[in-house]
């Protein structure tokens, strides 16, 4: 299955502004009045989602832990390679302390 490959993005207000100047092209009425299994009809003849196949029992919501707010020293290059990667690079500095925290786990390491 071949996705789009040209992606944009708008803020809400953009999409708010396009939808009252009829710009959309989602009927969001017909879609609301739509039933469960129109739906699904509908999904199943996209051919970018025909065969897929959900399984919702599987599925687990875990609603994200709340971060906390740390002051640390660390060396000036590591701080300045994050800080090279742009945009989000304290989530990124998380993401790699988390990979360190799961890999020490799983392996027997030290358990925190």
């Amino acid at each position: 299955m071949k996705k789009k490959e040209h992606s944009v993005r708008y803020t809400d207000e953009e999409l708010r502004a396009m939808q009252e100047r009829g710009e959309s092209e989602s009927d969001w009425k017909t879609a609301a009045a739509m039933t469960d299994e129109e739906i699904e009809a509908a999904i199943s003849s996209d051919e970018d989602e025909a065969g897929t196949v959900l399984d919702w029992s599987t599925i687990m919501v875990t609603p994200p832990q709340p971060k906390v707010v740390l002051n640390m020293r660390v060396d000036y290059e590591v701080m300045e390679f994050f800080r090279g990667q742009g945009k989000g690079y304290q989530k990124k500095i998380n993401a790699v302390l988390r990979s360190y925290v799961e890999h020490q786990r799983k392996s027997g390491g030290v358990k925190a």
